[in-house]
């Protein structure tokens, strides 16, 4: 699964960096709250109640229900019949579907497993013609950790990031949301899911899910806004793929979202 992660870039150093459309007009309020009163223990069964900030920016500690930075490519809506575009856009984490009645009522949506998505009707959609990628350092996960004073038992984070320092951008899927019977003109609210996929190797230490790294090699199959995605590119990354991935232990400050800066990413 996919739970939390970290980004420390900004849209407009992210479009430059793709060569695409930033399509985010003003940066965000990070003192304003993007997270629904969830219990965020459900997240990773290691944090509290906290609220995650909406922000869109170097963020240490991403959680479901915050706005995000996600990648698509898309045809100008004032000229259909041009080549799509990279744009960047900001979404809600947590796929709210078109035929929601309202947000936040529902299952938190924040991921989808990649071997099943199309048969799922929260996603069916959005698998054909509406996938995305979500720009990320690293994410972080909890392992079964020892039992503490009191006997129960614990949960040990760990940021799994590239070796390099390179960006990941990991496959998602987005869609469209309004309110019934809201005038025309209502923006609508964009959100998205992180695809996960079996772990594989040495990352299966821990965790069995993770999420699905898209190489940019296939990201214009995979954004292709005028065609389905080949089935491959949802299948588990390559071996070398998590090979190339650096696994640390770090403090258990994540487990609040409150807490946010670059001392979560510091080894243990």
């Amino acid at each position: 699964m996919c739970g939390r992660y970290a980004v420390t870039t900004d849209p407009a150093k992210l479009a430059a960096e793709i060569d695409a459309i930033n399509e985010v007009p003003v940066p965000l309020d990070p003192s304003a709250s993007g997270a629904e009163a969830q219990d965020s223990s459900t997240v990773a069964d290691a944090v509290d109640t906290e609220r995650a900030p909406r922000a869109l920016g170097p963020n240490y500690n991403v959680a479901p229900t915050t706005t995000i930075m996600t990648v698509v490519k898309r045809h100008s809506p004032d000229d259909p019949d041009d080549d799509p575009a990279l744009r960047i856009r900001a979404m809600r984490w947590g796929l709210v579907p078109p035929w929601a009645k309202e947000v936040g009522k529902g299952p938190l949506l924040f991921n989808a497993r990649a071997e099943s998505a199309g048969e799922k009707s929260s996603f069916r959609t959005s698998v054909k013609s509406k996938r995305c990628l979500v720009p990320m350092d690293g994410w972080y996960e909890w392992k079964k950790g020892p039992v503490d004073a009191k006997g129960k038992p614990t949960k040990v984070p760990y940021f799994m990031s590239p070796h390099d320092g390179t960006r990941l951008f990991m496959a998602g899927l987005w869609s469209v949301w309004r309110p019934k019977d809201a005038p025309r003109d209502t923006a609508p609210l964009l959100s998205c899911s992180i695809l996960t996929t079996d772990a594989v190797g040495r990352l299966q230490d821990v965790h069995d899910r993770m999420p699905l790294i898209m190489p940019f090699d296939n990201w214009d199959a995979w954004l292709d806004p005028d065609h389905t995605a080949p089935g491959d590119l949802f299948a588990p990354p390559a071996t070398a793929v998590a090979d190339a991935i650096d696994i640390r232990e770090v403090a258990p400050l994540v487990n609040r979202v409150a807490n946010n800066g670059p001392e979560l990413l510091a080894p243990v």
